[in-house]
């Protein structure tokens, strides 16, 4: 049985895509789906997940609804998703770009608060 979509609101799983607000990049903390602020936060944390497909579904939700390929929060995501994959030293610099993200976000006030 297949589930009717309207077109501007299509979904691969239970997180809804919103085609009109796809790659804009203004992003703000209220726009994210619950779960994809939890896996985000969490890859934020002390202790991120360890499951690179929940990390992969968030990286996909901030690449359609941030800014592609650029945004820090999908680079970070696969950044984390590739040193799980291969057990290799992730990117610092990276990390921290995506920290400073998501205080610009609005998901804190300060990156230390992130961790």
């Amino acid at each position: 049985m297949s589930q009717q979509q309207r077109p501007n609101d299509v979904s691969i799983d239970a997180i809804p895509v919103d085609i009109a607000n796809t790659q804009s990049g203004e992003v703000e903390s209220a726009d994210v789906p619950e779960e994809i602020r939890l896996i985000t936060r969490g890859l934020a944390s002390e202790q991120p997940p360890t499951n690179p497909l929940v990390v992969l579904k968030a990286a996909r939700w901030w690449y359609i609804h941030g800014k592609g390929g650029t945004d820090p929060a999908f680079r970070w995501a696969i950044e984390w998703a590739r040193h799980l994959a291969t057990d290799t030293l992730s990117d610092v610099k990276q990390f921290d770009e995506f920290l400073a993200y998501l205080v610009t976000v609005g998901f804190a006030d300060e990156k230390t608060a992130l961790r």
